[in-house]
């Protein structure tokens, strides 16, 4: 098991600001399973308006962040040199419980349920003090390298 730090985030995750919804990686056993944490701050861009006087974070976004997660999970499974980079293929019994709010401490987890080829089946799952705000089930598909096209 390995933790990374915010410069080693950036180097994994495509993802840019505001849509990089992880700020630390907890833990990563390569190929099975990613632990990470999202701060959810009131200075958020997409609070300003989900809801004015009650911001509320958008469940797509935690859903991201999940998918973001498992993305992590599986692209640690061949390491950094390999290219293809996981993206939201499909979204299976998606459930939102609780709402997230600025100033909550998200835990997402993700861990790899089945891995075939390019997919991978991920049961994900989204904490804020032990308690579950959200899980699910994502697929998410890597892009071949350039030259199988």
């Amino acid at each position: 098991m390995e933790t990374m730090e915010a410069d080693e985030i950036l180097e994994r995750l495509p993802h840019a600001f505001p849509f990089r919804m992880i700020d630390r990686i907890l833990e990563i056993e390569p190929g099975r399973r990613a632990i990470v944490c999202k701060n959810v701050s009131v200075d958020e861009p997409f609070l300003q308006g989900h809801f004015p006087k009650e911001p509320v974070l958008p469940a797509v976004l935690i859903l991201e962040a999940m998918a973001q997660t498992g993305g992590l999970a599986f692209q640690s499974l061949s390491g950094k040199e390999e290219s293809g980079l996981p993206a939201l293929a499909r979204v299976d019994e998606f459930r939102l419980k609780k709402k997230v709010v600025p100033g909550d401490r998200m835990i997402l987890e993700a861990e790899i349920q089945h891995i075939f080829s390019h997919l991978a089946k991920v049961k994900v799952l989204a904490r804020v003090e032990g308690e579950t705000v959200a899980e699910g089930i994502v697929v998410l598909a890597k892009s071949p390298p350039a030259d199988e096209y």
